[in-house]
């Protein structure tokens, strides 16, 4: 297998990998959130940590659509003006795109690095339960680093369609 095909399977299959693990902090998400609603109409009195403890699952799901969105290039706003540009002008500014892309993977990596190995403090979702800030500031140098393993597929802004290949 050339280096390119193992890049773009390597991508294809972290996007699945990133699309199982969102649906399961947003299921996650969701049954706490239920639980605490349940609670609260059932018995009157609400838990106090559903809420802080659900909401911790945000940044995960908020980084990790970041990075599936790049690789199916979606963005519908660029896509329009794109679009209506003459075919010189769209090179430039994919070209220009996967650069500034690749720029912000490396920085979400890098000093998402640094934020995530200084985070210290603990959330304190109730008296028992507490959660290491790391657990929030890991999706910033994860997501870095699947956005750079997109970037070196490229297919998301370079190509048109990859033909003979179904999406997944």
């Amino acid at each position: 297998m050339e280096r390119i095909p193992r890049l773009r399977h390597l991508s294809d299959r972290l996007n699945q990998a990133v699309l199982i693990a969102c649906v399961v902090l947003i299921v996650v998400m969701f049954t706490i959130s239920i639980a605490g609603i349940a609670t609260q109409a059932i018995t009157g009195s609400a838990l106090t940590w559903s809420y802080s403890l659900a909401r911790l699952f945000v940044p995960w799901i908020a980084m990790l659509s970041l990075t599936v969105a790049f690789k199916r290039g979606e963005h519908i706003a660029m896509g329009m003006l794109l679009d209506r540009a003459p075919p010189a002008a769209r090179m430039m500014a994919r070209n220009l795109s996967l650069a500034l892309i690749g720029l912000f993977g490396v920085a979400l990596a890098w000093f998402g690095y640094a934020f995530f190995a200084g985070s210290t403090q603990l959330f304190m979702i109730s008296d028992f339960l507490q959660v290491s800030h790391k657990w929030v500031t890991a999706s910033v140098p994860v997501s870095g680093l699947i956005l750079c393993v997109h970037l070196a597929d490229g297919a998301a802004l370079l190509g048109s369609d990859r033909t003979g290949e179904a999406d997944t």
